[in-house]
């Protein structure tokens, strides 16, 4: 059942949830057939086994060991590429045999509809809009099968990060939100209390407000410290340095009195793992490492991917990447010679870097002029000893439509644009259970989707009937 427009911005208007945060409204919730969402469980599922193989392969490769079972692959070159530029100490702790197995409790990739289907873009493990998502199912559930309605996301959430202490029965789950992720801050704010509501224990803190008793971690609740079970870490871990009380939280998982997640292990959240996927030297491993159907799946959804090594090559030798005028790269320099139908390439920083989420960092080479994108390749080549970054083909997410209010209100009517989709994966032993997704609907001209005040912003409803199709430009 459609909403009306006085009624979305009523809803809005009641929460702090939205401060200083606007984007265009719709009536009813983006719709996915049964088949997308049973196609979205699925790339879940994949997005698990990635993440298993990704920590297979780095732990191999930084202890020195063989790749494959029955032949001999080394590749040391994979852990010294996902370490750059990290501190010491960090690299330790992702290695760590306490580490082993410890995977993100909540995955979210960044999916593009595209004419050939889904577009990976990225997978990220320390995402926002959850609270955003949830409020969102709660308020469009009424118009029909909602991923994640009512208090399902939020469940879920909860039973993804508490099974990381199965032996507590309600454990104190404290929400750390660093000042560098701010803005994130009210709607983490918002589901900590749903949760209290709930009965749960789970409370938004600053690192600030996190202190050490002992070996424990605590914070301070009317005068009394209370003991924190599980930390859900919303801060990213270039962030460490500028939290004064980040070594206690070391020491305590250390300890065994916390545990965290995702877990502290920046191989993790480095976009170079999409890159390693498509990379020539590790197909075999990837065919070892991954189901079938979980390969299969990756290999149809993430884009060509190359690392931008600036490493020299000896005489005669050329890159493995996209072409220049018909011709193979022999530096990643000669991608400023590039026109403008071969610039169909994203350039983006890895990770362990402030310009690393937000697209902050991205660069869309057919978008840019001659000059941006030579800027743009100089700042990777440089930044290429401590930051890697990442060349991505561009696969152009094609034209939907979707109904939307004017944004000064008035009756809705179907406009097109274009569609990124955030399916909400949160993990439970062996797992990746569906628990929502946040649709951002783009003007059409917009080459990159994010959050933005011209976009629209909407959940989920699984409806069995046909998805209405803008005509091509």
């Amino acid at each position: 059942m459609p909403i009306a427009h006085a009624a979305l911005k009523d809803a809005f208007a009641n929460t702090t949830l939205f401060e200083a945060k606007s984007w265009r409204l719709a009536p009813e919730a983006w719709p996915l057939t049964s088949a997308q969402a049973a196609e979205l469980r699925e790339i879940g599922a994949a997005c698990l086994d990635y993440h298993r193989a990704l920590e297979a392969l780095y732990l191999r490769s930084a202890t020195g060991k063989n790749l494959l079972r029955n032949k001999p692959l080394l590749a040391p070159w994979v852990a010294e590429y996902l370490d750059r530029g990290k501190p010491e100490a960090l690299v330790a702790h992702a290695r760590d045999p306490k580490s082993r197995g410890a995977l993100p409790a909540v995955l979210r990739p960044d999916l593009l509809l595209t004419d050939e289907g889904w577009a990976l873009t990225e997978l990220d493990s320390v995402p926002g809009g959850i609270g955003l998502t949830a409020f969102l199912n709660r308020l469009y559930a009424g118009g029909g099968d909602v991923l994640g309605a009512g208090d399902a996301m939020i469940r879920l959430f909860h039973e993804a990060v508490s099974a990381l202490r199965s032996d507590i029965r309600n454990p104190l789950i404290a929400i750390v939100v660093s000042e560098e992720a701010a803005t994130y801050r009210p709607e983490m704010e918002w589901l900590a209390e749903q949760l209290q509501r709930l009965g749960k224990r789970v409370f938004c803190l600053s690192p600030d407000d996190v202190f050490p008793l002992g070996s424990s971690l605590c914070f301070d609740v009317e005068g009394n410290p209370e003991k924190i079970d599980i930390i859900y870490r919303f801060f990213e871990l270039f962030d460490l340095e500028r939290i004064p009380t980040a070594h206690y939280f070391f020491e305590s998982w250390a300890a065994g009195e916390v545990a965290i997640t995702p877990p502290m292990r920046a191989f993790q959240e480095e976009k170079l793992g999409l890159a390693l996927f498509h990379h020539h030297l590790l197909q075999d491993y990837w065919a070892e490492a991954l189901p079938a159907k979980s390969r299969e799946r990756l290999k149809a959804l993430i884009p060509a991917s190359w690392v931008v090594d600036p490493a020299p090559l000896p005489p005669g030798a050329t890159l493995v990447g996209p072409t220049v005028g018909g011709r193979a790269l022999a530096d990643w320099r000669g991608l400023v010679d590039a026109s403008k139908k071969e610039r169909e390439l994203i350039l983006k920083i890895s990770g362990f870097h402030e310009t690393a989420w937000g697209a902050r960092s991205v660069a869309y080479g057919a978008d840019c002029s001659r000059e941006e994108w030579q800027a743009a390749v100089d700042i990777a080549i440089a930044d290429a000893p401590r930051n890697l970054h990442v060349l991505q083909s561009y696969r152009k997410p094609r034209r939907a439509s979707h109904a939307l209010y004017p944004s000064a209100g008035g009756e809705a009517a179907p406009e097109s644009g274009r569609l990124r989709l955030c399916p909400y994966f949160f993990v439970k032993g062996d797992k990746a259970e569906l628990a929502g997704a946040l649709a951002t609907f783009c003007p059409p001209d917009k080459k990159i989707i994010h959050g933005m005040q011209d976009a629209a912003l909407l959940p989920c409803v699984v409806r069995d009937t046909p998805e209405p199709v803008a005509p091509a430009a």
